[in-house]
């Protein structure tokens, strides 16, 4: 492998990289490409209202477990007096408040927070068949001979399911169907649709959760109904029939048990309250890389403090500014004193502004210039003369600063933030090239730099930027990988074509 050959290599490795980084920091936990973005949070709050008896008290609540399509942040459980125990079952969370005594009325809120996440469905473990019901005369003759019917209009378990939910909800049943839609029992579709899939011996569980809307002061919990075929579950909807839960659908608890359950007390009421927000979402994606166990936020820039991430955010752009110069000077062809010097005077742009601080270094590099010819009267040797225009530079930046303090003009006071070695270099890179190649050529390279600085001034100033290489560093080996590429251009400069035009012709 010959060195053009490994360099272009080693580019695409580097891009390749790079790019993998980000997409997946995107793609698996939601990191925004823009600053700006934000994402939807809901805050889910149970009201319970129960009335004590004489005897302890203890209130039971199912907690939100599996919730496929979202993800829970944050919970809270809010009560004076009493003593709370969450059991912490993977497949059925319960709290329990308790209280010795309990003199009035009580009021105990849960609050929960969640965000929407890619869960899979996944609401049990693999179930058991279950047994057939054994119920009474006609209900059971009427239970065989729906499981028949169904059976023979089926072909798998879904569409057994199916074709249940068909008749369950036909505003004008069959006999049979009939008997239990209206009948004693007094069981709700999702308890019909459950009964006659037990009896064929299907595995079955309710699925008991909220719609999550705008915002809402009295939820309704929905019952919804689920069937495993073997391999995965299926979620159906006992009122319409329609397959699938719905994307505004939060699975808060799977079971038949009530959401609220009391012991030495009564029940009075549950109230369910619901309201949507916007936050960050640069926040919500780093709590999600952290709840999936991710080490990206620990080594994440944004980790570090507020003053260092400042100064990052300032450094992290010196790369985009060297790789503009870098396209610039061998690609377009443009003139300039060295590489750094117009990356930094670009940053002292920042501070000053792009005119006020062209015109505060060419005030500056002129009159430096002048001295540094005096000086070259002098015959000095070539460092004591360095360390002179030094030090002419700083005094020059320090009149510069009085003068427009006496002045009253603000854009002078930033002069100070200028690179002083790098304006000290200029001047004499600057002196050397106006001796050796003329005035023409001094003021070229001059120009080409001030030019290039303003260049990369403009583009190291889109915010956008500076978002992108402190949250999203593995950019930089996007640009590493562009810059390497970058130096194996041996053709023609833009600048170049006009200059052997003649020749062209």
């Amino acid at each position: 492998m010959n060195r053009k050959t490994h360099a272009l290599a080693l580019a695409l490795l580097l891009i390749l990289v790079g790019m993998a980084i980000f997409l997946w920091k995107v793609r698996a936990f939601g990191y925004p490409v823009m600053p700006d973005e934000t994402s939807a949070v809901w805050t889910v709050q149970a009201q319970i209202e129960v009335d004590p008896g004489e005897a302890a008290l203890k209130v039971a609540m199912q907690l939100p477990t599996r919730t496929p399509g979202y993800a829970l942040s944050d919970e809270h459980f809010i009560s004076r007096g009493f003593g709370v125990a969450v059991d912490d079952d993977p497949w059925q969370r319960i709290a329990t408040w308790s209280q010795r005594r309990a003199s009035e009325p009580q009021t105990l809120f849960y609050r929960a927070v969640f965000f929407e996440d890619d869960r899979p469905l996944e609401l049990a473990p693999t179930p058991r068949f279950p047994d057939p019901p054994e119920l009474d005369e006609p209900f059971q003759t009427a239970l065989t001979e729906i499981v028949d019917d169904v059976r023979r209009e089926s072909a798998d378990v879904v569409s057994f399911a199916a074709q249940v939910l068909v008749q369950v909800t036909d505003p004008s049943p069959e006999d049979n169907m009939a008997l239990f839609l209206e009948g004693p029992l007094g069981l709700d579709r999702a308890h019909i649709a459950q009964l006659i899939m037990s009896g064929a011996r299907i595995p079955v569980i309710l699925l008991q959760g909220v719609r999550l809307v705008e915002q809402t002061r009295d939820a309704t919990v929905e019952t919804w109904i689920a069937v495993h075929d073997g391999t995965s579950w299926t979620v159906f909807d006992p009122r319409t029939g329609d397959q699938g839960l719905p994307q505004d659908f939060l699975v808060w608890y799977v079971g038949d048990d009530p959401l609220v359950s009391t012991m030495g007390a009564t029940l009075e009421a549950v109230t369910i309250s619901i309201r949507r927000q916007s936050v960050s979402a640069l926040d919500l994606a780093t709590e999600r890389a952290e709840q999936a166990g991710s080490q990206v936020p620990e080594l994440s820039l944004l980790a570090l403090p507020l003053d260092l991430q400042s100064v990052y955010e300032v450094l992290l752009l010196v790369p985009l500014g060297a790789f503009i110069i870098a396209f610039l000077r061998n690609v377009i062809g443009l003139r300039s004193f060295g590489t750094f010097m117009p990356v930094l005077i670009a940053l002292a742009f920042r501070e000053t502004q792009l005119v006020a601080g062209i015109i505060l270094f060419t005030v500056i590099v002129g009159v430096g210039l002048l001295i540094r010819f005096y000086l070259e009267k002098l015959r000095l040797l070539l460092v004591p003369r360095l360390s002179a225009v030094l030090i002419i530079v700083v005094l020059l930046m320090a009149a510069v600063s009085v003068l427009s303090q006496r002045l009253g003009l603000e854009a002078g006071l930033s002069v100070a933030l200028f690179p002083m070695v790098i304006v000290a270099m200029v001047i004499e890179r600057m002196s050397i090239v106006w001796e050796e190649q003329g005035p023409v050529n001094a003021l070229l390279d001059g120009a080409g730099s001030l030019f290039i600085a303003a260049i990369a001034y403009l583009v190291m100033g889109i915010d956008l930027f500076a978002w992108w290489v402190l949250v999203f560093p593995e950019l930089l080996l996007v640009l590493l990988g562009l810059t390497i590429a970058l130096g194996r251009y041996t053709g023609y400069r833009l600048t170049e074509l006009f200059r052997f035009r003649e020749l062209a012709r």
